[in-house]
């Protein structure tokens, strides 16, 4: 079975309830998120085997974490228990055209601490096909930035394929401190995935303009640049925080497919950029045709905008459904 090894942050998510402001809300809702444990979460629906390698605090609340991300099928025996503090984000969606707002509490977690020598990585890494990362890790600590290039160099020996999100988040870094970083890890890249604005303020390359043209070129031109053997870039057009349209790229074979394109009346938007990562790498593994890659990967995408939370919890029929025209909506009974 293709095993599959993603490796990040996990933060506990807490969410004003019926889109209340912060300044409004009395309560919360409680879950658990993190980008790369979002696309764990999604290839485990896809049936496939996901191993989430992370830190989380040595104490009931670290526990809860671990319990709440096992009941969806991710392997969690690679996540260690150390210091004291799970990180927070707070999360206002947005309504109309008011912009979600999200914040983060995450100084001095027990992830932004970790060192090389708490992860056997020879046992991690056995038998692993691919090791899936983020942006955003490096950004989190000098040691978070140390262990991410540790371990994808550690990938990289092991000849594993190597996917990476560019996740750039503004409340983390700057577009300069993230281009020392991610520049140089591109050298041992082999899918590299992002937002239509993520290679120009992470890698300093971008589009000319926002034509899908313009995308196509951006692609073709990081495939050339980082020898790259896969990309994929998502591409949102925002007409208000609960009204997008919704369509991607994908770079494969030295050619380039473009996915239909959805009109999405959003749930929550929150991790739907996984979503598609997960998608993209389902499409990899199972050796789907580009334009399937692709396909799917946006219908994927397209439907973890509908789920409350970070988790996309489609299945591969509903998102084959999608994918081939279905997205009536219409009730099944």
């Amino acid at each position: 079975m293709t095993k599959i090894v993603t490796f990040g942050e996990i933060l506990l998510r807490l969410t004003t309830i019926n889109k209340e402001r912060f300044t409004q809300a009395k309560n919360f809702e409680l879950t658990y998120a993190g980008s790369e444990c979002n696309v764990a979460v999604s290839l485990s629906h896809f049936n496939l085997d996901t191993y989430f390698v992370s830190s989380v605090p040595d104490n009931p609340i670290g526990q809860s974490c671990i319990n709440y991300v096992r009941q969806f099928g991710v392997n969690m025996d690679y996540v260690c228990k150390t210091n004291d503090r799970l990180g927070v984000y707070y999360l206002e969606n947005g309504a109309s055209m008011r912009p979600s707002d999200i914040v983060y509490d995450r100084q001095n977690s027990s992830f932004s601490k970790i060192t090389p020598n708490q992860f056997d990585w020879d046992k991690i890494f056995e038998n692993c096909d691919i090791f899936h990362f983020s942006g955003i890790s490096p950004s989190l600590s000098k040691s978070a930035k140390e262990l991410t290039e540790y371990a994808v160099k550690k990938a990289k020996e092991k000849q594993i394929l190597i996917s990476c999100d560019l996740n750039f988040r503004s409340n983390l870094w700057s577009p300069s401190e993230a281009q020392k970083t991610m520049v140089p890890l591109m050298e041992y890249v082999d899918i590299l995935i992002g937002g239509k604005m993520d290679p120009e303020i992470m890698l300093g390359i971008g589009a000319k303009n926002e034509s899908d043209e313009s995308y196509e070129e951006l692609l073709l031109t990081l495939s050339e640049k980082f020898a790259l053997k896969f990309l994929g870039l998502s591409l949102r057009e925002s007409f208000s925080a609960d009204h997008n349209d919704w369509s991607g790229l994908f770079f494969s074979n030295n050619e380039i497919y473009k996915s239909k394109k959805y009109e999405i009346q959003i749930v929550d938007r929150v991790g739907a950029g996984d979503a598609f990562s997960a998608g993209l790498i389902y499409g990899i593994i199972k050796g789907l045709e580009p334009q399937d890659t692709v396909d799917f990967a946006i219908a994927a995408s397209a439907l973890a905008h509908t789920f409350q939370g970070d988790f996309n919890l489609s299945t591969i029929d509903e998102i084959k459904g999608v994918a081939s025209g279905d997205v009536s909506g219409r009730i099944k009974r």
